[in-house]
């Protein structure tokens, strides 16, 4: 609304002199105009924000003890580059940041300026600082991903403790026809290698007494050990023209475990564990795809091997060697792939699960 016009129509503009009626007409012109539309330029409260970002980083601070401060800027200010990348959280370019902040700007003085290096905002650099004190994290971890490969090795779950400790175990493969074990010590010498054959378990109906006298006569020729290794078969249970065979194979399973567990009803300790085939056939190289080869040739030469070189792979007794290489050339026209693979799977067991070296 024109404010000049409302006093003109309101008779109160003759009242005012001429010599002020010019300017008062152009100053109430000028408050009048319409006003614009664009929005204001926000300027910062720069006193306010130094405010807060002080108090997040002073928060840094009482987060920890002076000790914690002490060690922690310890690290931050004399580690390497190799150094702090020991730290998971520190590997990359964020170790980089650290030692160029440190050259640039001198060392640390408190965990605050820690949030000034790229890449470490408030959050950041918390974690960073807990991993610097509590480095075990990283171990605990190590051996979480550890214990993860083991499962995938062998089950049930056993204390690694007793697995590194282990002095000899007897490796149990068994099929349709026969069942073979091979006993090993820890320096991979084998005490024990043989094999027995069975022809009427899977004829007719299952019977369980028949399996309970077949089985039991075989672990009467079964020498003592820590453990007992059982392999585990891959074959899928949605075939159901191998139904019959995997019946066999579980109660064959199901059999050892409750015969060779002598001591799991005194102490609750497993002494039958199951090892994956296929993780057995991958560490020696014999699988394609999704199948397994025959492991004839690596047992063969494992034997050859134990004659003409000092420090063989597989040790054989100078003792049995003869009786073993005979036992060998007298099935090599054979399938006598149960055999062949429990020797394998005991030295697989020693080399991925007892000698396996920290993660």
């Amino acid at each position: 609304m024109n404010v000049s016009r409302v006093l003109v129509a309101a008779g109160k503009w003759r009242f005012f002199p001429v010599s002020l009626r010019s300017s008062l007409f152009q100053a109430l012109h000028n408050s009048c105009r319409k006003k614009s539309t664009a929005p204001k330029k926000i300027i910062p409260n720069i006193a306010v924000c130094d405010k807060n970002t002080k108090e997040s980083a002073n928060a840094l601070d009482k987060l920890f003890s002076s000790e914690q401060q002490a060690s922690i800027l310890h690290v931050l200010n004399t580690a390497s580059n190799k150094e702090l990348e020991a730290f998971k959280l520190l590997r990359g370019r964020k170790s980089i940041n650290i030692v160029e902040h440190r050259e640039k700007y001198g060392p640390f003085q408190n965990l605050e300026s820690l949030t000034n290096v790229p890449l470490f905002q408030y959050k950041t650099a918390v974690q960073v600082c807990n991993s610097i004190l509590c480095p075990e994290t990283g171990a605990r971890k190590r051996k979480s991903h550890e214990n993860r490969l083991l499962k995938k090795l062998i089950k049930p779950e056993i204390e690694r403790e007793r697995l590194k400790a282990v002095n000899s175990i007897v490796s149990i493969v068994f099929g349709t026809r026969r069942i073979a074990w091979a006993h090993l010590d820890r320096k991979l010498a084998v005490l024990d290698w043989q094999q027995s054959e069975y022809f009427q378990l899977m004829k007719g109906t299952y019977i369980s007494s028949v399996y309970l006298e077949e089985i039991s006569s075989v672990i009467s020729k079964i020498p003592k050990a820590d453990f007992y290794v059982l392999e585990k078969t891959g074959l899928s249970i949605q075939n159901s023209t191998l139904f019959p065979v995997l019946l066999h194979l579980h109660i064959m399973e199901a059999m050892l475990y409750a015969l060779l567990n002598t001591t799991f009803a005194q102490g609750g300790q497993h002494q039958v564990l199951s090892m994956n085939r296929s993780a057995v056939g991958k560490h020696f190289e014999l699988m394609v795809g999704d199948t397994r080869t025959s492991g004839k040739e690596l047992v063969k030469q494992f034997l050859l091997d134990s004659v003409l070189k000092e420090e063989p792979r597989v040790f054989f007794p100078s003792d049995k060697i003869v009786h073993y290489r005979q036992m060998f050339s007298s099935t090599e026209h054979y399938r006598i792939e149960e055999l062949y693979d429990s020797l394998l799977q005991a030295v697989a067991f020693y080399e991925l699960v007892v000698f396996a070296p920290e993660p």
